[in-house]
């Protein structure tokens, strides 16, 4: 006697159990009237179902804010009404987390470039993040922290201007530090700390610190770039 076999339920594959199950749910035609190809009843491409292609495509190459997408989606066109939705489903499902998003490009960024809070949050504003989230995410620096950072950077690169004069090698210093986002106070502090520990007299020479040309600590520019909006 041949044991039947049970049939297993078209359609049930794929949403939960299994990796990427709801990604797979999200890229299949969640509307109705839809069929696979993301096609309506009439023919035409579904607005939806080219937003969740056009979404999954960019957040497989690389982690996206919700205002990015949303930039990404009306520049190829998607209906607003379209987007929102899609968007919308995706924040459920966790596929975009701003908070997230905020967190991990704080901690990437501080430890890998040596980025200040105050940077940190302007990158991160650029990228459509909402108040809130930055400030979590930034807030997470404490100022010792971002101290320790400073020092290091400086130190980093000390050695470089020995033999110049000292002015030149205090704006130098300074500067390293205004590109990466640190206060012009700050800044004036770990250079101090650095060139006193070689044994250089500043205040004994004369030399005012606050006095010292530093036109490239005047803004941030080396880090930061200046976005036209939320990129995709």
């Amino acid at each position: 006697m041949v044991a039947s076999r049970r049939r297993t339920p078209a359609g049930t594959a794929g949403r939960s159990g299994g990796p990427g199950g709801e990604a797979a749910g999200l890229g299949a035609g969640e509307a109705s009237g839809t069929d696979k190809g993301g096609t309506d009843k009439d023919g035409e491409p579904d607005p939806e179902a080219v937003a969740r292609q056009i979404c999954l495509r960019l957040l497989t190459s690389a982690p996206r804010t919700k205002a990015q997408l949303a930039t990404a989606l009306r520049r190829r066109g998607v209906p607003q009404e379209a987007a929102e939705a899609v968007l919308g489903r995706f924040e459920e499902v966790k596929l975009i987390d701003d908070a997230t998003f905020a967190n991990a490009w704080v901690e990437s960024r501080h430890h890998a470039r040596g980025l200040s809070g105050r940077a940190l949050a302007a990158e991160l504003r650029h990228r459509g993040v909402p108040a809130q989230d930055i400030r979590v995410a930034v807030g997470r620096l404490d100022p010792e922290q971002e101290m320790a950072t400073a020092r290091r950077l400086v130190a980093a690169r000390l050695a470089a201007t020995r033999g110049q004069p000292t002015p030149a090698r205090v704006r130098r210093l300074i500067g390293v530090l205004a590109r990466k986002g640190y206060s012009a106070s700050l800044a004036y502090r770990v250079a101090r700390e650095a060139l006193e520990q070689e044994g250089l007299d500043l205040a004994g020479s004369g030399l005012d610190l606050s006095d010292v040309p530093v036109e490239e600590a005047a803004e941030p520019a080396g880090e930061l770039a200046d976005f036209d909006g939320p990129e995709a």
